[in-house]
């Protein structure tokens, strides 16, 4: 394999910026990091690669669809599932490989999916039951990312056990054991983690959790998203959410609660101690009018950090980091919560443990040759201390993307695919 050498006007090592770094990649990987020599040019701030612990990729047909619209996380519900009546593995594809495109130009080196639509209408079963699960692995492919293609049990329709019907019954495999089944026949890809997710306990009974938690690698659950759903798991099952699957064994270090907004102390307790990470998607929480979760306090009680961006409002790992602050500014009243160190650290090596790549996310030796390079000469940028960029740029300010020691994108352009026109044909298609 042919070794590269970028040169970094500065480099994002360990938690702060270093000025002239030396990065050589050989095989994908990065080989030495060392100062001052020879290399291709790579001006401005260079970062590890981000990682997007949590995607739903047909949700980006939504943006701009119902931003006006008054109601909740569950009136906006219907609009999403109307999307997902009109996916096949085809078109599924299709629009994955442009949002995952999309994904790439904003530095997104890898993808955690939170997949459940997996049959047909009506609950039928495609020749290939995990055609749709297929359908996004190629998709990634193509974009030029990794994923972490996280297989989700939906088996029913409130915490009361009602039946799937609807849209609902293209997420449902039947029972947990058919699900599992279908998980354990997927097909391992150089470019793919296999792992599993609990949708949430209003659609994975209790008595279920144990087997998907047993599920081997990455294991991700949406956690107290909505007071209804921690009062309907309050009601049936007489403890929260967190505890449910506490008892099921489904925290601990491989384990990642998504959103985590409606928590109690003992909830925040119960994740910290078992080591469980949290991931944060900001920008969706504030678009659902979700609420603002106890960041700092996950945080500080040990739960590590990472960041998704969901529904995909935007895609912008910069305004998902920096969002976390923000919040917890408006949620205390106070300033000075998270430093650029940390919320770099939720964007890159924390999301990529989330997600399965224990050798991601940092600029160092044998590491993944993952390189975002921030341009510090826009409006935005110009005169902006290194150190607190991840407070000032956005993803438009990304002027190289390296994954795996391959160029995936530059000058705001794919290698390979027409983003905007890919994105306007998928979603134009199915809307």
């Amino acid at each position: 394999m042919p070794v590269s050498r970028y040169r970094c006007q500065y480099a994002w090592l360990g938690d702060a910026p270093v000025a002239d770094v030396t990065i050589e990649i050989a095989d994908g990987r990065i080989s030495a990091v060392w100062r001052g020599e020879p290399g291709v040019p790579l001006p401005g701030l260079t970062l590890p690669g981000f990682a997007n612990a949590h995607s739903h990729a047909f949700h980006r047909a939504l943006r701009g669809r119902t931003h006006a619209d008054r109601g909740s996380f569950w009136t906006w519900r219907d609009a999403m599932y109307a999307v997902a009546d009109r996916l096949d593995p085809q078109s599924y594809f299709t629009l994955a490989r442009a949002v995952y495109a999309e994904m790439a130009l904003a530095g997104i080196a890898c993808v955690g999916e939170f997949h459940y639509l997996h049959h047909a209408a009506g609950g039928a079963r495609y020749n290939n039951p995990n055609a749709m699960g297929e359908a996004l692995i190629a998709a990634a492919a193509e974009a030029g990312i990794r994923i972490t293609l996280l297989d989700t049990a939906y088996l029913t329709a409130s915490v009361a056990g009602e039946p799937l019907g609807g849209t609902q019954l293209r997420f449902g495999d039947g029972s947990v054991h058919a699900w599992a089944a279908r998980a354990d026949a997927r097909r391992p890809h150089p470019h793919a983690v296999l792992g599993a997710a609990i949708h949430s306990v209003r659609a994975v009974p209790a008595e279920a959790v144990p087997t998907v938690a047993a599920y081997d690698g990455p294991l991700h659950v949406h956690l107290s998203e909505q007071p209804a759903e921690n009062d309907a798991c309050l009601a049936h099952y007489g403890r929260t959410p967190a505890a449910v699957l506490d008892d099921g064994g489904a925290l601990g270090p491989r384990t990642t609660a998504v959103h985590a907004t409606h928590l109690t102390p003992h909830d925040i307790a119960l994740l910290g101690q078992s080591g469980t990470g949290a991931c944060l998607c900001p920008t969706t929480e504030r678009d659902l009018a979700d609420g603002i979760g106890p960041a700092r306090d996950l945080l500080d009680a040990g739960s590590p950090l990472s960041l998704g961006s969901d529904g995909h409002s935007v895609i912008d790992p910069f305004e998902e980091a920096r969002a976390v602050e923000a919040d917890e500014r408006l949620r205390t009243r106070q300033r000075g919560w998270f430093t650029a160190a940390d919320l770099v650290r939720a964007a890159t090596v924390a999301g990529h443990r989330a997600l399965g790549w224990d050798d991601a996310g940092t600029i160092a030796v044998g590491a993944r040759a993952d390189l975002v390079t921030v341009r510090m000469d826009t409006p935005r940028t110009a005169g902006v201390d290194p150190a607190g960029l991840v407070f000032a740029a956005t993803a438009a300010d990304i002027c190289s993307v390296i994954v795996d020691g391959r160029v995936v994108a530059r000058d705001g352009r794919h290698a390979t695919i027409d983003v905007p026109h890919a994105l306007a044909t998928a979603i134009g298609a199915i809307t």
